[in-house]
């Protein structure tokens, strides 16, 4: 038996890439798999791949920013105990050159889709956990992406967007854990439709960015081993699994008197930054060199 044997667990943009890999990990380890994405072919053939390999899987489709969506997910099985939260869309441009449609879009999928998920999923959570007078099995991962770390020129909807994620899986983690919800977020390279373009065909034999390499993590925060690991945030591709670390606070300064002047923060700070031109600073450049293979971002 697999260690999330009889858990239900909820994936969304699972009709292919790294959703339909997490979808079919999920349910190698046991658990009844609710697959959500828009209506397609790519839904139905991950369904028949997990009915295959003999797991139990409910087809939902459905656009994940319509708060019906999120509530026929979670009723498909009856209950919810994994979020697998990876619904998302590329609409990339220059901020300058960027429609407001082209702005929402990518929020409302990506931010607005976590958001209904996990509101309902946190709002059934948190009724059991008063029902049975403790805590109960609830786990959340949430797809951001390096793109926040890098400030993506060419993507600031799309890295607004995963920063937000973050945000909201934080918030999660700390509102939620007295419940029992444990909630992470990944950042995970991988080969799929949507990152075919920035990525490139994949080379023969093994890929090393292949969606199926990131899976796994899923299935272990998923898992018992879970319980352990909340409003943690996880670099993941090939043969790499990274834990970032909290942002650092790189200088404080204090002012000669009860408050600052312009004159005094000019005297101070200028002698801070003196590149020329500027370069942006609060980046995370650290995971760059994580491996040799090419860099970009993902569903």
């Amino acid at each position: 038996m697999g260690s999330l044997e009889g858990r239900i667990a909820v994936v969304t943009g699972a009709g292919q890439g790294l959703g339909a890999a997490e979808a079919r990990a999920l349910a190698l380890e046991g658990a009844r798999v609710v697959l959500n994405d828009l209506p397609g072919p790519g839904l139905d053939q991950v369904a028949s791949q997990v009915r295959d390999a003999g797991g139990e899987v409910v087809v939902c489709p459905g656009d994940i920013a319509e708060w019906s969506t999120g509530e026929a997910l979670l009723t498909a099985l009856g209950g919810v105990d994994i979020l697998v939260n990876n619904a998302g869309v590329l609409r990339d441009r220059m901020i300058f050159s960027m429609s407001e449609q082209e702005w929402d879009t990518v929020i409302r999928v990506h931010l607005r889709g976590h958001f209904v998920t996990t509101r309902l999923a946190t709002a059934y959570w948190r009724e059991r956990s008063k029902a049975t007078g403790g805590p109960v099995y609830a786990r959340v991962v949430n797809t951001a992406s390096e793109a926040f770390l890098l400030g993506s020129a060419g993507q600031p909807n799309y890295a607004a967007a995963k920063g937000g994620i973050v945000a909201l899986t934080l918030a999660t983690a700390r509102g939620c854990g007295r419940y029992g919800v444990r909630a992470n977020a990944i950042c995970p390279r991988a080969r799929t439709a949507m990152t075919g373009d920035l990525m490139g065909p994949a080379p023969d034999g093994s890929d090393p960015l292949s969606p199926a390499r990131v899976a796994p993590l899923v299935a272990y925060l998923a898992g018992p081993a879970g319980e352990r690991i909340t409003g943690e945030v996880f670099v993941a591709h090939g043969d790499v699994v990274a834990l970032l670390g909290p942002p650092t606070v790189r200088a404080a300064f204090h002012a000669s008197g009860d408050q600052w002047t312009v004159d005094e923060l000019d005297a101070t700070l200028g002698k801070v930054f003196t590149a020329d031109p500027p370069r942006p600073g609060f980046l995370c450049e650290e995971t760059l060199p994580l491996a040799d293979a090419t860099f970009g971002e993902t569903e």
